[in-house]
């Protein structure tokens, strides 16, 4: 599972959509979902939760102790970002972070976090899409070499 805001978000579906599809290596698709993607989930748990709950919520109902969760947050302190990592933990999942900037508070609750080291938004953003296509490349050299 993988959510952001704004340009995160886009990033989000970025990398579902290399995982899913493919990214270099002809493979089966793997497991993965762009949290930002489903509207009438995004509305109704908007409306009836707030916006701080559109990940948190769908962490909830379809997260377990076998899945990853990877926040992308440019500031390192999204709001709905905090509560699906502390979602994920009740169900046992590991959390993964690529932050911007100094970490912000979300540094100190992922298990392994890659950090954007400026104050610029669009350079952060950059950083964070070459992450995301350098994880989609270890992931499948790592599952060819695993065969």
């Amino acid at each position: 599972m993988i959510c952001g805001n704004g340009g995160s978000a886009a990033d989000s579906q970025h990398i579902a959509a290399e995982l899913v599809g493919r990214f270099m290596a002809e493979r089966p698709g793997y497991a993965a979902l762009a949290l930002t993607t489903n509207s009438s989930v995004l509305t109704a748990v908007g409306n009836d939760y707030g916006f701080d709950h559109i990940f948190s919520r769908q962490v909830q109902g379809l997260g377990g102790p076998s899945d990853v969760l990877l926040v992308i947050s440019t500031s390192g302190n999204s709001s709905n970002c905090l509560l699906a990592v502390r979602e994920a933990r009740v169900k046992g999942m590991r959390v993964h972070g690529f932050l911007g900037n100094d970490g912000g508070e979300l540094l100190s609750l992922v298990d392994f976090a890659m950090v954007a080291p400026s104050t610029q938004t669009p350079r952060i953003q950059e950083i964070h899409i070459t992450m995301g296509h350098l994880l989609c490349q270890v992931l499948e050299e790592w599952v060819q070499h695993s065969d």
